[in-house]
């Protein structure tokens, strides 16, 4: 007897429909744009050394990854973007991201705090607006230099985190005092480490004669690091310590001394550095400050005489209304004589010390422009190939 309500159910046997090789090829392809994405926000990210601001401690056309995890990532401030461009697109040009939605800073837990120090990558501060047709972001020396304004040319604004990447070192955190004297960096008063590949450019003068350029080259030292002046005993040279002091006991060597720039240049256009206030401020990039690195929640003193230190800070990176008005200074309408800080900010310096656009002459990098620490090498090369020894190895250990 049969009982249709225990009876068992017949299943379906129809095989289902196969995908078509497209659509697996598009399934395939979300995925690992999606997994591409997730790890390059929150884990590791590729990064290429385009510029010279970090040699011999990083040479152009070493790629490396950027970690992501030792300072926290930070979640997307621009959610709407095409996947694997950063601010514009490639070919034809344009923004590669909308506006439309834009989310408040905000970064997760990481492995570490930011150390003095630390090979770091961020979003560029004064790249925040540039000339649509160069591109350019030295903007803000063109408006301040030349003159030029965005009603003759064309400007561009990026958001925080589509502003260029920059890779500097870290030699200020929060509260540090930040002083450069006679070409040396100082950090609260005390002479900062001597690291190995650090560069400055220095006046060598013969008894007479060529520098051997030979040997020059076999130091490691490039042609388009040496210029030989009108005097042909007088080279002006670009290098480390060490090979100077191999330089010095050449034959025909009279001296070696550091090119600096002192206090006397601080109104020569290509040396005024920030807060390009000079009447208050005479710093040259290698005489420069004393200054305080802003600290989060720390309240400082402001007045006109000092306002320069300060004023893009309140203004651009934490978003007040700021003008000056008699000599009195209005944040968000209302007079004030001392500001508190939203947020820690960092000083970055590039170890090609006269080859750097740097903290010196655009000011301080806040903590929503941080990006992540610089981490290892994959790749190397030069003209001459590969530079098989520096492939997959970290960064720090390439910097002892």
């Amino acid at each position: 007897m049969n009982i249709p309500f225990f009876s068992k159910k017949k299943t379906n046997d129809v095989p289902k429909k196969k995908k078509s090789v497209a659509r697996e090829w598009l399934d395939a392809a979300v995925f690992a744009i999606v997994a591409a994405t997730i790890i390059r926000t929150f884990f590791i990210e590729a990064y290429t050394i385009p510029t010279p601001s970090m040699e011999k401690s990083l040479l152009v056309n070493d790629y490396l990854f950027v970690s992501k995890m030792h300072y926290g990532p930070r979640l997307p401030m621009t959610p709407l973007s095409f996947p694997f461009v950063h601010n514009a697109m490639p070919i034809f040009g344009g923004k590669s991201y909308s506006t439309a939605v834009e989310w408040p800073y905000k970064r997760v837990w990481g492995f570490s705090e930011v150390k003095r120090y630390d090979d770091m990558v961020f979003n560029f501060p004064d790249g925040d607006t540039v000339f649509a047709e160069m591109n350019n972001p030295s903007y803000y020396d063109l408006v301040r230099y030349y003159g030029w304004t965005k009603e003759t040319h064309p400007i561009v604004t990026h958001p925080v985190d589509k502003t260029d990447n920059y890779i500097k070192r870290c030699v200020g955190l929060p509260g540090d005092i930040i002083e450069v004297k006679e070409g040396v960096l100082y950090v609260n008063n005390k002479p900062a480490p001597a690291f190995r590949f650090l560069q400055q450019k220095y006046i060598v003068t013969t008894s007479g004669g060529f520098l051997n350029m030979e040997a020059l080259n076999n130091l490691g030292i490039l042609d388009e690091d040496i210029i030989q002046g009108q005097n042909p005993n007088l080279y002006l040279i670009n290098a480390i310590k060490e090979n100077i002091d191999a330089i010095r006991k050449m034959p025909n060597v009279v001296s070696a001394v550091p090119s600096l720039s002192g206090k006397e240049l601080a109104k020569t256009p290509g040396e005024i550095c920030f807060p390009h206030d000079t009447a208050n401020f005479a710093f040259t990039k290698d005489n420069f400050g004393p200054i305080t690195i802003p600290k989060k929640g720390v309240t400082v003193p402001i007045n006109i005489h000092n306002i320069a230190l300060y004023q893009r800070l309140i203004q651009v990176y934490e978003k007040h209304d700021f003008k000056i008005q008699d000599s009195t200074i209005f944040i968000d309408g209302k007079p004030a004589t001392n500001y508190t800080f939203a947020m820690d900010y960092y000083w970055l310096m590039g170890d090609n010390r006269h080859n750097s656009l740097d903290s010196r002459f655009w000011g301080y990098v806040p903590e929503d422009h941080v990006v992540g620490k610089a981490w290892f090498i994959w790749l190397s090369y030069d003209k001459k190939g590969l530079r098989w020894n520096r492939l997959f190895h970290s960064v720090k250990s390439l910097e002892d």
